[in-house]
């Protein structure tokens, strides 16, 4: 008896398949591809916000209209060394530490124990308790998402500031 014949057939070249080898055999370049659009986003809108907070900084805010002097001083910056500002920065650096502390001190035997020795539904248990502090803060953010589609939020408000409310309520109703 003979081999079965090789019936398949090679398949086509296409144009990226070098590009796609050569990722394949580089992960290092590949990793960085996939994490330069990302990390260029946070880092741009990161330093934008921080590069905004500081031109803001050397400009006044008028104390009656409560509007911006865009006329460069360093008022802004005498007021935050008042002592009452002072005081609240002081006051706000100890908490970040007390909270960072007791976090780490309760944190870590809890953790060790759940890594450790819990085994079956107490691990689960475990689990659940770590990540239920997550699940708060993605709750919020469902809320916050529901109140800027809601019908009164800030999109129904912008649309209707256009004149395009009626669109977007056609869009909404629409299955």
């Amino acid at each position: 008896m003979s081999a079965p014949a090789n019936f398949s057939t090679p398949r086509p070249a296409r144009a990226l398949d070098g590009l796609s080898d050569y990722l394949y055999n580089k992960s290092g370049i590949l990793i960085a591809c996939l994490l330069a659009p990302p990390l260029l986003w946070l880092g741009i809108i990161y330093l934008g916000s921080l590069l905004s907070l500081l031109t803001h900084a050397f400009f006044s805010i008028d104390d009656f209209a409560g509007t911006i002097i865009y006329e460069p001083t360093f008022n802004t910056l005498k007021q935050l060394a008042q002592p009452a500002n002072l005081d609240i920065i002081l006051r706000s650096f100890l908490m970040a530490a007390a909270v960072t502390i007791a976090s780490a001190l309760i944190a870590y035997p809890f953790c060790f124990y759940a890594a450790r020795y819990a085994k079956g539904r107490w691990k689960a248990l475990f689990y659940l308790l770590v990540m239920l502090p997550l699940w708060s803060g993605y709750l919020v953010k469902v809320y916050a998402w529901k109140l800027v589609l809601a019908q009164e939020g800030i999109i129904a408000w912008t649309a209707k500031a256009l004149g395009l409310g009626a669109a977007l309520e056609a869009l909404l109703e629409s299955p």
